[in-house]
């Protein structure tokens, strides 16, 4: 059973043929018991009471017109007609579906029964009757056709075929051009027989007839062949009274071309079918139906589009008022839910309608952005993320037929407002803002890039591929798709500049830029200027993650050749592509510097006529030297500190040494060697003023420092020379300063050296 219950108007046909309201509600579905069967039940949305109730019987005819009506009768003769009018397109679909399942029927159809599908009795005539073939529309076989309309008229069968043969063949339009050809001979005769062809068609009451019939081309035409009535001694004038004495008064001027052609339209077929035709008796109230109801689609169509043209304009007749007044205005309609009924306008298939509804949407973003995002946000927690009105936006942006696209230029802008931060500052919640953005980067997001991915999916840009067509609705070398992909990336660099976190964590995880270089192989230069400016919006913002990512994947190689393919010429591409390298240079963005001048210089080398990539090499090496001499001045401090820490050793174990010897010594075993501790001091003094001669100057405030050691072989009695090393010290530490006066004190009073007893 149909699982939701949807808003709709219920109508009933009268005796006299005319359609009426008879309640709102919500329809749903069910099984009734002492029926026997599943039914459609409409309670009403005010008081909760069942305004319809109907079997779904195997065999009655079920039909659904224009995605929002669903028509029946409940009985045979096709009077006690029921209507059901959705709010929702979506909804009719799955009341119909519904339908279609419980007759077994197929839902891709609009009609449940075809009268091709039952059988005939095989009494009434013989089989090989039931085929129809019709002459050639011709002068001398009108009285022919005549003959054989009026031979199917006892037949439904007959007339469903013949119906498709006038369908299918074109054969309405050829009977009206025999029309023109039979008054400009004065054929009397001929100009009756199409006057009886012609009202046999319309009471064949196939909607899809008529429409061709009453086209703006094609129903003068139609009114000119009832002109000429057998039963009347002279045709009445009814095309002069229709174009000459009928006057269109205005009560406000209506500049909608589409709504002022379906007005005159009505009125024309309701004199047609008030007119011209003759009053059916009580058997043949079912051969107008169809035209009655095609009168009364047309009037819900033309309120409809009066309802969103007026709302437009007491909107626009807004900018006039007082804040005050536009305040209250405004707050009205909010609370009428205007933003709902805006929903479901934008998703009906009528051009017009959606431009306008568009219009009255970007009036109340305007006034309050905070309102819409905070209706998107209520949609998203109703479990709708997907359904939100942004994403109705984005599809009609995506799906307009426009070559220019002047109307998803404004979708555009209203987009641009409500991802604005600064008309999210009004939000209480300052956790609201949030949360908005993070439904339309989880929920819409992907709907918006959608054409961009579909541009440059894999194999895009190979020999002989549809990227290379222009034909193809989808490549970027189609002049409309170069359009829509522009505007989104219009979008995409606002959203880099106002959304940092937001939109990086989509960059990088889509891999996202990689996909908008593709595009740099269009042939149009405004969708590869608009591209240029998305890389320069990401460069400006010097974030480290993003020159990863550029880096990692060699991003500036589709930039650079796009340059280099642009030769010499002096253009804006030119320009733009110069500008992203003068950046990096002029911020020394170091890494993104180093690596365009390793991947890229030899292709730069020879462009003199600006001196951005001989800036960018200068860069380069300063920068190169820079680190060359803090690598050696590192090495420096490290090898001075480990030199430090190596005499402070020396030092130690010199002390230890100097301490040993005070206390009383032992008899040196054989092994042992004489101490010339005291020879060593007493030529310390010499032997480091002899030194300095081999020591470089410095301006560094630290000493040169030396190490040595003496060495003895076994048992002999002689001191080796002491080693000599140097090192420049470039930093001052704390601990020198205490070696060095530890080395005064030591220098002062140098220990005496004891006697040893024989």
């Amino acid at each position: 059973m149909a699982s939701r219950r949807h808003r709709v108007k219920v109508y009933v046909r009268d005796e006299d043929r005319k359609w009426s309201e008879i309640g709102i509600g919500q329809v749903s579905s069910r099984y009734i018991g002492r029926l026997h069967g599943v039914c459609l039940l409409v309670h009403s949305e005010s008081d909760g009471l069942l305004i319809m109730q109907s079997k779904i019987h195997p065999n009655t005819c079920y039909q659904k017109q224009r995605g929002v009506l669903i028509l029946w009768s409940e009985a045979e003769n096709d009077s006690d007609g029921l209507a059901l009018s959705f709010q929702d397109p979506a909804g009719c679909r799955e009341i119909w579906e519904y339908i279609c399942q419980v007759q077994g029927k197929d839902p891709s159809l609009e009609i449940t029964q075809n009268v091709l599908d039952t059988s005939e009795n095989n009494d009434e005539m013989p089989q090989s009757s039931n085929l129809i073939e019709l002459p050639d529309c011709e002068l001398n076989t009108l009285e022919q056709i005549e003959n054989l309309f009026d031979s199917v008229s006892a037949s439904p069968l007959r007339q469903e075929r013949l119906a498709l043969i006038l369908e299918n063949e074109d054969y309405v339009q050829k009977l009206l051009q025999l029309f023109h050809t039979c008054e400009n001979q004065q054929n009397t005769e001929g100009l009756y027989h199409l006057h009886n062809i012609i009202k046999a068609i319309l009471f064949l009451n196939k909607s899809h007839l008529l429409e061709i019939m009453f086209s703006d081309k094609y129903i003068m035409d139609v009114v000119g062949c009832l002109e000429y009535d057998p039963a009347l001694a002279q045709p009445t004038q009814h095309r002069e009274f229709l174009t000459q004495n009928a006057k269109f008064k205005e009560v406000i001027p209506i500049t909608n071309f589409e709504l002022r052609q379906k007005i005159h339209q009505t009125y024309r077929v309701q004199y047609i079918h008030d007119i011209l035709l003759p009053i059916p008796s009580i058997f043949e109230k079912s051969l107008l139906s169809t035209l009655t109801t095609f009168i009364f689609l047309n009037k819900v169509e033309i309120v409809n589009m009066l309802q969103v043209l007026f709302f437009k304009e007491i909107c626009a007749f807004s900018q006039t008022l007082q804040p005050e007044c536009k305040n209250a205005l405004f707050q009205t309609l909010i609370q009428l839910e205007i933003i709902s009924a805006l929903k479901i306008v934008m998703s009906i298939d009528d051009v017009q309608i959606k431009l306008t509804a568009t219009e009255i949407l970007a009036y109340l973003v305007e006034y309050s952005p905070s309102t819409i995002q905070g209706f998107v946000m209520e949609e998203a927690q109703e479990g709708e993320g997907n359904e939100v009105i942004i994403n109705v936006i984005i599809k009609q942006m995506i799906c307009d037929t426009d070559p220019e696209l002047g109307g998803d230029v404004n979708m555009m802008e209203l987009l641009r407002s409500l991802l604005d931060p600064e008309n999210m500052l009004t939000t209480p919640n300052e956790c609201e803002s949030s949360e908005f953005l993070n439904i339309f980067y989880k929920h819409c997001m992907h709907n918006l890039i959608a054409p961009l991915l579909s541009a440059t999916s894999e194999g895009k840009g190979k020999e002989n591929d549809p990227f290379e067509t222009e034909k193809n609705k989808n490549s970027p070398n189609n002049y409309q798709t170069a359009q829509l992909l522009d505007l989104i990336l219009e979008l995409l660099t606002f959203c880099v500049e106002h959304h940092t976190h937001y939109i990086k964590n989509y960059i990088l995880s889509k891999d996202l830029l990689r996909r908008v270089l593709m595009l740099m192989s269009s042939k149009h230069t405004i969708l590869v200027c608009s591209v240029v400016r998305f890389v320069r919006k990401i460069i400006g913002l010097k974030d480290e993650l993003y020159n990863c990512y550029i880096i990692k994947e060699n991003l500036f190689e589709t930039v650079v050749n796009t340059f280099l393919l642009n030769g010499t010429r002096y253009n804006m591409l030119n320009s733009a592509i110069i500008d992203i390298f003068e950046y990096i240079r002029v911020e020394n963005i170091k890494p993104l510097v180093a690596h365009i001048v390793e991947k890229f210089y030899k292709a730069f080398e020879s462009i003199e006529y600006v001196q951005t990539f001989k800036g960018l090499k200068i860069k380069y090496e300063e920068e190169k030297e820079k680190q060359n001499k803090i690598r050696e001045n590192l090495h420096s401090i490290i090898s001075s500190k480990i030199f430090c820490k190596c005499a402070k050793i020396m030092k130690v174990k010199k002390e230890m040494c100097l301490k040993g010897n005070t206390k009383e010594l032992m008899p040196p075993m054989e092994n042992e060697l004489p101490d010339h501790s005291d020879e060593f001091i007493e030529n310390k003094g010499t032997k480091e003023s002899e030194d300095t001669a081999d020591i470089p100057e410095t301006t560094s405030s630290s000493d040169f420092r030396f190490s040595s050691c003496h060495l003895a072989a076994g048992g002999s009695n002689r001191m080796n020379s002491p080693q000599r090393s140097s090192m420049h010290v470039l930093v001052d530490y704390p601990d020198d300063d205490d070696e060095e006066e530890e080395e005064k004190e030591d220098k002062a009073s140098p220990p005496k050296r004891p006697h040893l007893s024989s």
